[in-house]
């Protein structure tokens, strides 16, 4: 194989890698594209919307935009939901909709191949297969890819739309 083509093949492999943002929710490592990460904030206090389903933690301000902000922890139904220091908001960006999202901690950024990416189980993790795009793996490492605009558009997070407007 020339050089060309041997180069060509590489920056076809490499367009097919993907880059997730790496976070924790408990004792698991979760990951969501990160394309559709937008910032990483400090969490800081919302506020309440009366009526508002569990999992929506209230709305904050981010300049100018009103941002629902939604805590996985208690969606993904995890049992303690502890605030701390190295709980953050990431923002993400779905369906033309910012919306945040509380996490216990963002680690890394991580690139998977193809090859690295396994079909979602379905049972077995603590939320719906259909908010999952799959299983990565890396070394000794297991992620839960997370397919945020499938979650973020789910018929339950309508509610979100209602809460923010």
């Amino acid at each position: 194989m020339t050089t060309l083509n041997a180069n060509a093949a590489m920056a076809e492999a490499e367009a097919h890698n993907r880059e997730f943002l790496v976070f924790s929710l408990g004792e698991e490592e979760y990951a969501v594209d990160i394309l559709k990460v937008q910032e990483i904030r400090g969490y800081e206090n919302v506020t309440r919307i009366a009526n508002a389903p569990d999992f929506i933690k209230g709305v904050t301000n981010l300049r100018g935009v009103i941002v629902p902000i939604v805590d996985l922890r208690i969606k993904f139904h995890l049992d303690s939901v502890e605030y701390g220091g190295q709980t953050v908001v990431i923002v993400v960006n779905v369906a033309d909709r910012i919306v945040g999202i509380v996490v216990d901690g963002v680690s890394d950024v991580m690139t998977l191949t193809p090859e690295q990416i396994k079909p979602a189980p379905e049972f077995g993790v603590t939320l719906s297969s259909d908010f999952l795009s799959g299983l990565g793996s890396l070394d000794d490492r297991m992620l839960v890819l997370v397919d945020i605009d499938k979650l973020l558009t789910s018929q339950e997070m309508a509610l979100v739309e209602k809460v923010a407007d």
